[in-house]
């Protein structure tokens, strides 16, 4: 397997978004609308201030993985989603805004010590919050770099207290189609596997890079963003990194995600990010960066290879890269 030696985050200079691109008004006019982007940072702010763990933000920032690109502007991020339980568009900040995120509780299962279901607010004041700047790189070719706050799934791993018999971890999202208008019955979406399923290995879990987010912009995470408690696996693309986690369960077989149920050919288990594997409708060799729209070239495990790659060294027959 090819393994960079330099490290993820020496990007060259002249492919860093300028600053003066990434804050200029014009950027925001011609890419959202100052009117829109104003209406989402309101409600952003509002759902932050009715949480109950704000005084925890914004956490300490952990500066061992730098992103080496400017932070996406957080009026981007809570306009342009992709959270397929409200619909198949990117403008569904609105729609979430329905989402109810207290109570809010996580079900843990499966092969542990002791199966006990937790409630939101005394998980996260369980173990300490970080913030952390990681690079997201979405299938569909676009990609944002963003500041979350939460813990490293390891830390969590330590809390279930899994058996040894568990090889993955299955993660699965809510499912309320009175809340979630996606997950209604429709002309696009009545064969969709509801409730949305991800999953990871074992050892992918206990990678360091492997983050559980409960924030982001130093605020806890608004509902379009995935709130209250998400995923990010920064090397891989972002389907993978599944929100609105209501049930973790440690098992002894690998899970079948949502899209590698729906869409075999095209989605698969890994989906490591690989510039040189095509996905079966487009290329993957660059990514269009939100924001700037800037189009810059894609870099292999997302620029995270030297912490990532020994864990595929002996999976040379895996689709590792859909």
């Amino acid at each position: 397997m090819y393994v960079r030696s330099h490290k993820g985050w020496e990007i060259p200079e002249a492919r860093v978004t300028p600053e003066a691109i990434a804050l200029n008004r014009r950027t925001l006019l011609a890419g959202a609308g100052a009117l829109t982007a104003t209406n989402a940072i309101g409600l952003g702010a509002a759902q932050a201030a009715a949480d109950p763990t704000l005084d925890l933000y914004p956490a300490k920032k952990n500066t061992t993985y730098e992103a080496g690109r400017p932070v996406t502007a957080m009026r981007f991020n809570l306009t342009y989603n992709n959270f397929y339980e409200f619909g198949a568009h990117k403008g569904i900040y609105k729609d979430a805004q329905r989402l109810i995120t207290r109570p809010w509780e996580i079900q843990i299962a499966g092969e542990v010590e002791k199966p006990f279901t937790i409630g939101i607010d005394d998980l996260i004041r369980k173990i300490p919050l970080e913030e952390r700047i990681y690079r997201h790189r979405c299938v569909e070719a676009w990609s944002m770099t963003v500041p979350w706050t939460g813990f490293p799934v390891r830390k969590f791993i330590d809390l279930a207290k899994p058996l040894s018999s568990a090889k993955y971890i299955r993660m699965e999202t809510f499912f309320n189609p009175e809340v979630a208008t996606g997950q209604r019955p429709s002309l696009f979406q009545s064969s969709l596997p509801w409730p949305y399923v991800e999953g990871m290995t074992m050892a992918e879990a206990r990678n360091d890079l492997a983050l559980f987010v409960t924030g982001a912009y130093g605020k806890p995470l608004p509902k379009q963003m995935g709130a209250p408690f998400r995923l990010h696996l920064p090397w891989k693309y972002g389907f993978k990194s599944i929100k609105s986690i209501v049930k973790i369960e440690f098992t002894r077989t690998r899970p079948k995600s949502f899209w590698e149920a729906i869409l075999p050919r095209e989605y698969g288990f890994w989906a490591n990010v690989n510039p040189e594997v095509r996905h079966p409708r487009w290329s993957q060799a660059t990514e269009r960066v939100l924001g700037t729209n800037n189009r810059i070239p894609t870099e292999l495990f997302n620029g995270y290879g030297p912490w990532v790659s020994d864990l595929y060294k002996d999976l040379k027959d895996e689709r590792l890269w859909m």
